[in-house]
């Protein structure tokens, strides 16, 4: 077979986790490479629930859903723990993955030639291998959170797993690529936690499975810890920063404003807005919503919110109406305009990876209130390494805590250094995302992998 057959009869399998922005996030990077690469066929596996959603405005005619058991038996109560659905998944996972893959060989009569998943997945390291092709897995996290997972085994060996209560404050020299991290901003399963959780081990084991990897891929750029992606290079066959996304992908949903986020900021001055956004899974307690709700009022700070209907009920009694000319609370805002938007001076965030991206990629300083997973080494970074915002004292919503925060950063002489920092930041992001800048090679690199031009 000539190599220009071999190419136009490309298939890549792309195995998702259907939790969160995971699915979305994978999808936009393939929709990315399927229009780079229309002679190449890309099956999308997850579940029915995840792709029905994904799918349903527009589709790609090289990229074909097909759904795989979401791994949940007939009849199974759930705890109301997220864990759950995440346990029996993986569990169920290699197999229904293997199958679906094996039946979409039939139906798009081409041979899979590459297997693209979720970091997270990382049994589809042995099924690529058995396979006999590349495995190229998405981490959507940053570098800082990928380098402790890798290194887990020399944390847990250097620090102890026992007895590491009350020791959070301590910080950790030894890691190559950082100067120093706080032990309590690792991020969870590597010393604190449930270690022997399903969850827990599948990073442990993503970590040690990673070498492996054709190439592993990033929503970050090069320029923004180089010493990180210089030392995972040293480790991994190939680190590839392929983002920011928000600035690399023509996705229109971020374009609807149909609570009219947007003129509302119009009529407010530069830099006066706090935006306040905690992504789709995460909920701050009652008492921090009061505490938060009390600091923006005290403070008079403009605010746009983006608050769930069920979040209201716990809002300070005539709070909204008291600050109906101050703030506006709306159940879905447009992330990647309100952070671009030259009103918006700060961002009140849980430091979700996808989050800190957008906020580089826009030039908006941030206050973090971590939650879980990799929101607290993102809040270090944000706060200890890059400079470009800080973390609410104690880690937790307090009036006068919030209300120190928005002073620091959107009226104190502080507030202009972190706008500074944060705007040279964006500056080499836009640069990687340019025709010649790194994240474009990169991602000239990537398609070489997956449509075999490499091979």
């Amino acid at each position: 077979m000539s190599m220009t057959n071999f190419l136009l009869e490309r298939h890549v399998a792309v195995l998702a986790f259907p939790f969160t922005s995971h699915p979305g996030l994978l999808l936009e990077l393939v929709r990315r490479l399927a229009a780079a690469a229309p002679d190449t066929t890309f099956s999308f596996y997850s579940t029915a629930k995840s792709n029905d959603s994904l799918f349903s405005t527009s589709n790609t005619d090289n990229i074909k859903p097909f759904p795989i058991w979401d791994g949940v038996p007939d009849g199974y109560v759930f705890s109301g723990n997220i864990e759950d659905n995440v346990n029996l998944f993986l569990e169920a996972g290699r197999e229904e993955f293997k199958g679906a893959m094996r039946k979409a060989e039939g139906e798009i009569g081409r041979r899979i030639g590459c297997v693209m998943t979720d970091a997270f997945l990382w049994f589809s390291s042995n099924i690529a291998e058995e396979m006999g092709v590349p495995w190229v897995p998405l981490w959507v996290g940053g570098a800082c959170s990928l380098s402790v997972h890798y290194y887990t085994d020399l944390i847990r060996n250097t620090i102890g797993i026992h007895e590491v209560a009350g020791r959070e404050n301590e910080l950790l020299k030894f890691l190559p690529g950082f100067s120093e991290l706080r032990l309590g901003d690792l991020p969870d399963g590597v010393l604190f936690g449930n270690l022997e959780s399903p969850f827990s081990i599948m990073l442990h084991k993503m970590g040690q499975a990673l070498p492996k990897a054709a190439a592993v891929l990033l929503n970050s750029f090069e320029e923004l810890d180089p010493e990180l992606i210089k030392d995972l290079n040293s480790k991994f066959r190939k680190v590839l920063n392929v983002g920011p996304f928000s600035l690399m992908s023509s996705s229109s949903s971020s374009n609807v404003d149909e609570y009219g986020c947007i003129p509302w900021l119009d009529e407010h001055k530069a830099d006066s807005v706090a935006y306040i956004g905690f992504g789709t899974m995460l909920k701050p307690s009652p008492i921090e919503l009061v505490a938060l709700a009390e600091a923006l009022e005290a403070s008079g700070t403009a605010f746009l919110w983006s608050l769930g209907e069920e979040s209201k009920e716990h809002l300070p009694e005539g709070f909204l109406k008291r600050t109906s000319e101050q703030g506006k609370t709306v159940p879905w805002a447009p992330q990647v305009q309100v952070l671009a938007h030259g009103s918006t001076g700060v961002y009140i965030t849980h430091c979700g990876w996808g989050s800190v991206m957008e906020s580089i990629a826009a030039g908006m300083p941030m206050i973090g209130r971590p939650f879980f997973a990799d929101n607290h080494i993102n809040a270090w970074m944000v706060e200890n390494v890059w400079k470009i915002g800080v973390r609410v004292e104690g880690g937790v919503f307090t009036r006068s805590g919030t209300m120190r925060a928005l002073e620091l950063v959107l009226s104190n002489e502080k507030g202009k250094k972190f706008k500074d920092q944060i705007g040279h930041l964006r500056e080499l992001a836009l640069k990687a995302v340019e025709p010649k800048g790194s994240s474009s090679e990169n991602f000239k690199t990537l398609l070489d992998i997956v449509t075999g031009h490499n091979l």
